[in-house]
């Protein structure tokens, strides 16, 4: 007998460490399926201990005629197409509506619904198979996981399917409990969603040297509190975003006059701090501002998409609760 038919027949028989041995190869890339499902990571980890629930109670029907992997996402796919079709999708700022204008009062908070960033642990590891249409980077971009929210849950699961874990059609129909012409329809019409968008998710980025120098002059402009050095790093078109609050600035003069009034001027040159992280396939910012105390406290993690020499849109989550999962201190 193997040691995973050893494993499956311990777990049948009660043995919950043999199936947390079962799970645990598994547990990452079931996680970062359900992110991508789901679009939040507090989202992600409610679908994925319910996945493994429902397949701890329902170990007895694994009969072996596939892998322990396909099973348990055979039973992730149904515990989120179950819980995602009666939740509203997640969105973007940017999509919300027009852009505000530079001195608008800033909205109250909107604390929920939004689209939200996960770090490179729980994507950096995926090995899509050559049938995959998407990259693991790419799959996990914002702006993808937002175009996702268009689709519904089957459609959605049957997109990641095929083009993001590169299962065939005959798989998926299998796994799904559909036909493979029901499977081919959901993908075409899930395509023609996406790919509608594509042009917000699949940038032209700049090689590493490139963003590295961006990034770096960004943080000066920041550090020293420098208007007129964030314009001239900025697109014309650039966007920002802060979400919880549900507004977004169009233009690099539009977005330097608000942070350097609500930002930079309150707090002057050395209010902030910064530790460079990837989130989302992108270069991201770990943002400390200096407290009362004058100790350097969590802020905001800003998510960077550079195109060509200059940054074409900020996603700032003003989320202090955010940093843990990315593994990053509260204070420096």
């Amino acid at each position: 007998m193997s040691e995973i038919a050893a494993l499956v027949s311990a777990a049948r028989n009660g043995d919950e460490r043999a199936f947390q041995e079962l799970v645990a190869p598994h547990r990452r890339e079931l996680r970062a399926y359900c992110y991508r499902m789901a679009g939040s990571l507090d989202d992600a980890d409610d679908l994925l201990q319910e996945s493994l629930l429902r397949a701890w109670r329902g170990i007895a029907s694994f009969e072996g005629r596939s892998s322990i992997r396909t099973w348990l996402y055979r039973v992730t796919w149904s515990a989120c197409v179950d819980a995602l079709e009666s939740r509203p999708p997640r969105t973007l700022a940017v999509d919300l509506g027009p852009p505000a204008e530079a001195d608008e009062p800033l909205p109250p908070p909107r604390l929920d619904g939004w689209v939200g960033p996960c770090s490179a642990t729980l994507y950096a590891e995926d090995s899509p198979s050559p049938e995959a249409r998407y990259s693991a980077r790419e799959s996990v971009a914002l702006a993808f996981l937002a175009a996702l929210q268009l689709l519904p849950p089957k459609q959605r699961a049957v997109l990641l399917a095929r083009d993001v874990l590169g299962w065939s059609a005959e798989e998926c129909a299998v796994e799904l409990g559909t036909s493979v012409a029901g499977v081919n329809s959901a993908l075409q019409r899930a395509r023609d969603t996406i790919d509608r968008q594509a042009a917000k998710w699949r940038p032209q980025l700049p090689d590493e040297p490139t963003t590295r120098a961006m990034l770096a002059r960004y943080i000066q402009a920041w550090e020293r509190a420098d208007v007129a050095a964030l314009t001239a790093l900025l697109h014309e078109d650039a966007t920002l975003s802060m979400p919880p609050l549900p507004i977004w600035l169009l233009g690099a003069r539009a977005i330097a006059s608000s942070v350097g009034a609500m930002v930079f001027a309150p707090g002057g040159p050395g209010a902030f701090r910064f530790l460079v992280t990837e989130a989302n396939g992108v270069p991201a910012l770990a943002t400390y501002q200096r407290d009362l105390d004058g100790a350097f406290v969590a802020a905001s993690i800003q998510l960077l998409v550079v195109t060509g020499t200059k940054i074409a849109s900020v996603t700032a989550f003003l989320e202090p609760r955010l940093f843990p999962a990315f593994e990053l201190p509260a204070r420096l």
